[in-house]
């Protein structure tokens, strides 16, 4: 992979959109912090440079500013909003507030020609883009010109083509700039020269490499969920590093209907993956009695697993390494995965703090890819299509899904109805059209009838998206009579619940998961 993109991150919320664009379009690319060293850069050799956008003003004081390192590389530069104004910023243009905020639909007014407009865009057109501004660039520095304009951005889009130096007011990385990623190509391949020649099975090879030098002669214990994240890592592991492997399964109690048993059945006896299964069950729901606070019980979830692992490991006989199934979405909503400064939206499980915690140093293999690009390894690693195309599954499980105090009434009523939803949705042949999809058990109860009698049960709620990485993500547009049906089997099958809802919000602005 001699083709490499540096990504600069500003704290953007949306930076691994950026990442998985470039990716897109078969170039390697690594996200590092807007403070990263000059010479990790160097070391790094990028053919081109992108600057994100970030939460911060360039006209604060103290605001981010890229290394003037990237400016003295002779490389191309696209900065993005933010990242558009601190390049102006720092080659001598200015910035100001703007009194013609631009968040959400935009639209481009294309000015003049430029290679990174070449085959998408001609002068004259107008096209649709995502902006996310309250500052906007008001003067050029030497060498720039206007590409492109908006209704609230003058310089929506500016180049000085000599120095192959480009901003875009901007978010190409995200789906509502329909054109933004040929728009990235056109970055990384026309003006930088790439290639595109980055595929999974170039990435298994370096993973494996990889793994095996880390790990050298080291035992490594696997945190295996069943998911499709652990699950990839597991099989990459074992092809890595063999019999130095062992996976623990931990159920917790907030499982999906019959996971526990898939999981057994799949790794022990079809991988021969040597796989020890401890039900924890009594243990995570007992600490979880009465908790209310969705961190609180992501903690509990996060401490209780590491104590049970520590127990387990001592039983294997110690393990110097501990594998999870970690990848870049959970790390950027916890803490910025670059040590940039990216606002924290919530914590998860399987991320930060865990080396003090514990006795065994972390391997996370999938890290840096996205949920979809974990599918394409598995099927690279040969991994059945029914366990790679599985929608995802958080580490906390139902607990997550049960606002509110868990206990285990709830969780068998919310594994029931979960059960069933995701049955009627294979059988309308939705499965693979859909992101995810799950139940959810409201902390409300409402009155029903149930034949001749009063009843007086729990409200569950549905939730389908579709996503490309789970970033951003839409309501699946259910018909009618699906989500009455759905309704029906779960009021009838499921003792406990007598009410059934239809979640529509998209993300952002909420989140696929209730907690």
């Amino acid at each position: 992979m001699t083709d490499r993109i540096l990504i600069l991150d500003f704290g953007s919320q949306v930076t691994q959109l950026i990442a998985r664009r470039v990716r897109e379009s078969g170039v390697y690319c690594e996200i590092m912090p807007f403070s990263v060293e000059e010479e990790r850069i160097r070391s790094f050799a990028p053919k081109g440079v992108i600057l994100s956008g970030g939460p911060a003003s360039t006209t604060s004081e103290g605001s981010p500013r890229a290394p003037e390192l990237i400016f003295e590389m002779g490389v191309p530069v696209l900065g993005i909003c933010y990242g558009q104004q601190t390049m102006a910023m720092q080659l001598s243009g200015e910035v100001e507030g703007s009194d013609h905020q631009e968040f959400g639909k935009a639209f481009l007014e294309v000015r003049k020609a430029s290679p990174l407009f070449e085959g998408l865009w001609d002068v004259g057109e107008r096209h649709q883009v995502w902006m996310s501004h309250g500052d906007r660039v008001a003067a050029l520095p030497a060498g720039f010109e206007v590409i492109g304009t908006s209704e609230g951005a003058p310089c929506a889009a500016v180049a000085d083509e000599q120095r192959r130096y480009y901003g875009v007011q901007f978010h190409p990385e995200v789906v509502h700039t329909p054109d933004g990623g040929r728009l990235l190509a056109n970055f990384t391949h026309r003006i930088a020269g790439c290639r595109g020649d980055w595929t999974m099975a170039a990435f298994r090879e370096q993973a494996i490499a990889a793994i095996r030098h880390q790990v050298g002669d080291g035992r490594v214990i696997c945190g295996l969920s069943g998911g499709v994240d652990s699950s990839v890592a597991a099989v990459l592991l074992h092809e890595a590093i063999g019999e130095q492997l062992t996976c623990i399964f931990v159920d917790h109690g907030l499982l999906r209907q019959g996971e526990a048993e898939q999981v057994v059945e799949v790794f022990r006896h079809h991988y021969n993956i040597p796989l020890v299964a401890r039900d924890a069950s009594e243990l995570f729901l007992g600490k979880l009695e009465g908790v209310e606070d969705p961190e609180e019980k992501r903690k509990i979830i996060g401490n209780t697993f590491i104590d049970v692992f520590d127990e387990e490991a001592a039983k294997v006989g110690g393990a110097d390494f501990l594998a999870q199934g970690t990848l870049y979405p959970d790390v950027i909503e916890s803490v910025s995965f670059t040590g940039g400064p990216s606002v924290t939206i919530k914590s998860h499980h399987n991320v930060g703090g865990l080396p003090e915690r514990m006795q065994m140093r972390l391997v996370e293999p999938l890290r840096e890819l996205f949920k979809d690009e974990v599918r394409v390894l598995g099927r690279e690693l040969g991994l059945p299509e029914s366990l790679v195309g599985r929608h995802p599954f958080p580490g906390p499980g139902l607990a997550i899904r049960i606002p509110g105090p868990v206990s285990r009434e709830k969780a068998d009523i919310l594994r029931k109805a979960d059960a069933i939803y995701l049955d009627e949705i294979a059988k309308a042949g939705l499965y693979d059209a859909i992101w995810q999809a799950f139940a959810v058990l409201l902390p409300v109860r409402t009155v029903g009838v149930m034949g001749d009698a009063r009843s007086y049960d729990f409200v569950c709620a549905l939730r389908a998206v579709t996503s490309t990485d789970g970033m951003t993500a839409e309501s699946y547009p259910f018909d009618h009579g699906f989500l009455a049906g759905a309704a029906t089997r779960i009021i009838n099958e499921v003792r406990g619940v007598n009410r059934v809802v239809y979640d529509v919000t998209s993300k952002p602005p909420g989140t696929i998961e209730w907690e």
